[in-house]
């Protein structure tokens, strides 16, 4: 059973590493506690939303697995802030939950020199600082070149449901114990955050005339971009609100909740609050919206998006019942929090491979991140570097100028996380470059020069590319005129009458919508093609702004640290940067001067002493 590479665990960055490492030829094997749970969607059983839509985009053009799952398994789709412009918008699908982590499982089953095997991980077999195996609760010993950690909720897991408390990294599922104190035993430093999720009700027992309807998208875009359509059936969702009297239940039951009585250490995600952090940290407000999800199409379990909870069983019964049309609403699970371990980011290189031992990659919710689509990106990487070290090459780094997995990695092992980190559009300087429909033509290239992503897809890729070229040359020939009257409105003709419509599109009174499917129509081209070449023609000044900002990035970028720099000897450093700069390492003056408490001085002295010492 001894296999070039190790995969620890079988959650959503599992998953993308076991494919990576076995798509580029090595024997892989994954070991998971619970083969009937891979890919199980813990919490909301969707995938995207703002910024995580750009990496799941990301994951697919890097010849990753995600988008294609969804996209078999979607059951509403949204793009969320069309109103908004092209850098904030995002795609978001709701899944079929089963169906998802069952696709997932047949897809690792059929991969050429991937095995799974079920059995939990307890300790790892070190030697000279480096990784040679594992050894598992039944006490086997599997030897190995490189070992992906990927234990998600499960290592050291507790769940708390008011005064209950039980070991578990889902409900129902036993922790992963053991690693956490073998990681401990080899110098790690280990932290404890937790997370939750919400009740489940039946759906049966929910007044749908009384909450709000949100239907999905009439036009499904397709995650993954070997895809022109997605034909799944669309449901709704619905939406309703807590009050005053949901709010007076959960004050009055506070100290029963383990949040505030002292029995969870671990903090929480401050994006994504319980309904208890909600009501303490919002006091002013007198309503918090409640979305009513389905879990799936074979399934009458409806997810109460909006208010996770760890409070006793009695009152989240009362407290759901106070909400409008949960009145009658039947608990088919309770709600409860999880506190895990999770190793400190920043002992990773970027590649997310240790500092302390060689050939252990640590990728996920064990890096402290929070989020299926974070968990799946940092899977792939870990999973393509651990390949990549095996065939003697450079391990794939992206830059936070050239992709959402570059800001969201170098954030975990540059600044660390206190609490479980969330991608957020706002992490990113560069966010109009990294538009989620251009994550192929930022990132393919790369992919496909590491072999990563099949031949057809790489030719629909070319494709892509030539035609995105053609239709801005098209637009560059034709004139706006009285033909274009379908189109674009008479104001918009006379003002821009004998002008290119490559200019007119620019005016942001111009429907691009209306403007695209014209194109698709006229010309029998891919609508989201055109739309791809039109966002681009728009904000091309805005784009030529923000590239001119991405080469100043990326001298500081390009500017090595060499390995072995001796911060001690860099007059001028502050005692605190010295510290931060050695336990860090930085591998450019660029990472170094993302480190909180790096100050502009100490950047000054770096940049003076780091050529002068590369010289000597």
């Amino acid at each position: 059973m001894d296999t070039d590479i190790i995969v620890i665990g079988g959650g959503h960055a599992g998953v993308e590493a076991a494919l990576a490492a076995s798509r580029l030829g090595y024997t892989c094997l994954l070991i998971t506690q619970q083969l009937d749970t891979i890919a199980r969607m813990s919490c909301n059983p969707a995938i995207g939303g703002l910024s995580k839509g750009n990496l799941v985009r990301e994951i697919d053009a890097l010849g990753g697995q995600m988008a294609r799952l969804i996209d078999s398994t979607m059951i509403q789709f949204r793009m969320l802030n069309k109103s908004r412009g092209p850098a904030v918008q995002s795609p978001r699908a709701q899944a079929d939950k089963l169906a998802y982590s069952s696709l997932a499982k047949w897809t690792l089953e059929k991969q050429r020199d991937l095995f799974l095997f079920q059995d939990t991980v307890v300790d790892l077999i070190v030697d000279k600082n480096s990784i040679r195996g594992v050894v598992t609760a039944r006490g086997k010993k599997i030897y190995c070149k490189k070992i992906v950690l990927t234990t998600g909720t499960f290592m050291e897991g507790k769940i708390f449901i008011g005064e209950y408390e039980e070991d578990g990294g889902r409900l129902g599922e036993k922790a992963a114990k053991g690693l956490g104190k073998s990681l401990r035993r080899l110098g790690f430093r280990l932290g404890r955050l937790k997370t939750g999720t919400p009740a489940r009700v039946l759906r049966s027992s929910v007044d749908f005339d009384r909450i709000e309807e949100q239907p999905g998208d009439i036009r499904v875009q397709p995650f993954s971009f070997a895809y022109d359509k997605v034909e799944r059936p669309q449901v709704s969702c619905y939406i309703t609100y807590t009050n005053e009297k949901t709010h007076k239940i959960i004050s009055d039951n506070m100290h029963r909740s383990p949040l505030y009585s002292g029995k969870i250490v671990g903090k929480g995600p401050r994006y994504c609050p319980s309904i208890e952090d909600k009501i303490v940290k919002f006091p002013d407000r007198d309503r918090h919206q409640v979305f009513v999800e389905p879990e799936g199409l074979n399934t009458e379990e409806m997810y109460l998006n909006g208010i996770s909870s760890s409070l006793p069983e009695d009152v989240q019964e009362a407290f759901i019942h106070s909400i409008v049309g949960l009145e009658h609403a039947v608990i088919m699970r309770p709600g409860y929090a999880v506190e895990y371990d999770f190793v400190d980011p920043t002992q990773l290189y970027p590649s997310l491979e240790t500092k302390l031992i060689e050939g252990l990659f640590i990728a996920g919710q064990t890096n402290g991140t929070s989020g299926y689509e974070e968990a799946a990106a940092q899977g792939l990487i870990a999973g393509i570097n651990a390949a990549l070290s095996l065939a003697g090459e450079k391990p794939l780094v992206l830059g936070r100028d050239e992709a959402y997995i570059g800001v969201l990695i170098d954030d975990l092992v540059t600044k660390g996380t206190k609490e479980p980190y969330r991608m957020f559009t706002s992490r990113a300087e560069y966010r109009l470059a990294l538009r989620h429909d251009t994550a192929d033509i930022r990132l393919t290239p790369r992919a496909y020069k590491a072999g990563l992503v099949p031949e057809e897809y790489y030719e629909r890729f070319k494709e892509k590319v030539k035609t995105i070229d053609y239709i801005k040359d098209l637009l560059q020939k034709q004139k706006v005129d009285s033909q274009l009257a379908p189109v674009l409105d008479k104001d918009i003709i006379s003002t821009h009458f004998g002008k290119t419509l490559y200019n007119a599109v620019k005016d942001p009174n111009i429907n691009l919508d209306e403007v695209s499917i014209y194109l698709a129509n006229t010309y029998s081209l891919n609508q989201g093609w055109i739309e791809n070449a039109l966002l681009d023609i728009k904000y091309e000044g805005y784009l030529a702004r923000e590239m001119r900002e991405v080469e100043r990035f990326r001298k500081m970028e390009n500017m090595k640290i060499p390995a072995n720099f001796d911060y001690k000897k860099a007059e001028g450093l502050s005692k605190e940067a010295v510290e931060k700069l050695s336990e860090i390492r930085p591998l450019s003056i660029g990472q170094a001067s993302r480190i909180s408490g790096i100050r502009k001085s100490d950047i000054a002295a770096l940049l003076l002493y780091v050529p002068r010492q590369k010289n000597e």
